[in-house]
């Protein structure tokens, strides 16, 4: 398994990396040399941050812990992920025990189907869309009582998105049209 370790406004010590190698690639027993763990440990006012992502063959594993220390963060997050994994995997050997067929397992699986019937649209809101720079944008953010406010880019005109992310600042999802 490949390992990355990023880091984001915290300072990641050679012990620290040396323990979270050490801890993580004791999942490799579960995976082969494809997969990729990706750990990135932050810190934003006082709390430490850890997320663990492991991606293989189209598989995503992912577990996202905060605490006051980070050395307790990677205990934490292990734990998820495995749970994750050996549900996964005990998932699939049952369905190959009932004689499922491979594709079946990966591509129609019944947890994951979609049911239109199941989905109803509860609220549909009307809205006008005004020309707004980024900072009038936040600004309209922060008065409503909403996640995300919806405006129209003057540079580009098209139709933003601001929306506030869990660290405090801001994300514009900024869309492509085909």
């Amino acid at each position: 398994m490949q390992i990355q370790i990023m880091s984001k406004n915290y300072a990641v010590s050679e012990k620290l990396e040396g323990i979270i190698r050490e801890k993580v690639e004791k999942l490799d027993r579960y995976f082969d040399d494809t997969a990729t763990a990706k750990i990135v440990c932050s810190k934003i006012k006082e709390t430490y941050k850890l997320e663990l992502t492991i991606k293989d063959k189209g598989l995503l594993f992912r577990s996202e812990v905060s605490s006051d220390n980070m050395y307790q963060n990677i205990d934490l997050a292990l734990p998820k992920v495995e749970r994750q994994i050996v549900k996964y995997s005990t998932k699939i050997k049952d369905k190959l025990r009932k004689g499922a067929p491979i594709k079946e397992l990966l591509f129609n699986d019944d947890e994951f189907e979609f049911k239109p019937e199941e989905c109803k649209v509860s609220k549909s809101k009307n809205f006008a869309i005004n020309p707004l720079t980024v900072n009038e944008a936040i600004m309209e953010l922060e008065n409503s009582d909403h996640s995300f406010y919806v405006y129209i880019n003057p540079e580009n005109g098209k139709v933003n998105v601001i929306y506030k992310r869990y660290e405090g600042d801001y994300g514009i999802l900024d869309p492509d049209y085909e």
